[in-house]
C-alpha cells in the first residue's frame, strides 16, 4: 500500500469514529421509571399535565420554580419540579416533552416542550434555570 492510502484509510477511521462518539450520545425518550434506573443523567421524557393534581408556582416567592403531576407513556405518575416560571398554557398541551434527570420520586426538569392540540399553533419550549 503506497502511504497515501494509509494516511487516507487512517482519516477515514478516525472521522468515523469522531461521528459514533457524537451521536452516540442522543438521547431517546424514555420513562419515569426507566430514569430512575440511572439517577442523574438526563433524559428526555414524554407525558401528560395532570390536571386534577396540584400546581404549585409562587411567582412572588419564586418565579423560576413550578411544581406540578405527570404521567408518562407507561402510566407512571410523577411529581415533576421545573426551574423556570410556569410555561404559558401549559394546562391546554395535549403532551409535554420533559427534559431532565431522576432524583428519587422526584423528576427535575430543566426544559419543557409542550405539544400543543391546535395543528395551527407551533410547540411551545420552556427554558429554565440551570441550577
Amino acid at each position: 500500500m503506497k502511504k497515501t492510502h494509509i494516511v487516507l484509510l487512517l482519516l477515514v477511521v478516525i472521522s468515523l469514529s469522531v461521528i459514533i462518539s457524537v451521536f452516540a450520545d442522543f438521547s431517546t425518550y424514555e420513562t419515569f421509571s426507566s430514569a430512575s434506573k440511572q439517577p442523574g443523567k438526563t433524559y428526555y421524557v414524554i407525558g401528560m399535565l395532570q390536571k386534577d393534581k396540584e400546581m404549585e408556582y409562587d411567582p412572588k416567592k419564586d418565579p423560576n420554580h413550578f411544581i406540578f403531576y405527570a404521567k408518562d407513556k407507561a402510566g407512571n405518575l410523577n411529581k415533576v419540579i421545573f426551574n423556570g416560571e410556569k410555561p404559558r398554557d401549559i394546562e391546554k398541551s395535549e403532551q409535554i416533552v420533559m427534559m431532565g434527570f431522576q432524583d428519587g420520586s422526584t423528576f427535575h426538569c430543566s426544559r419543557i416542550q409542550m405539544k400543543c392540540p391546535s395543528k395551527y399553533k407551533k410547540d411551545m419550549v420552556a427554558v429554565g434555570s440551570s441550577s
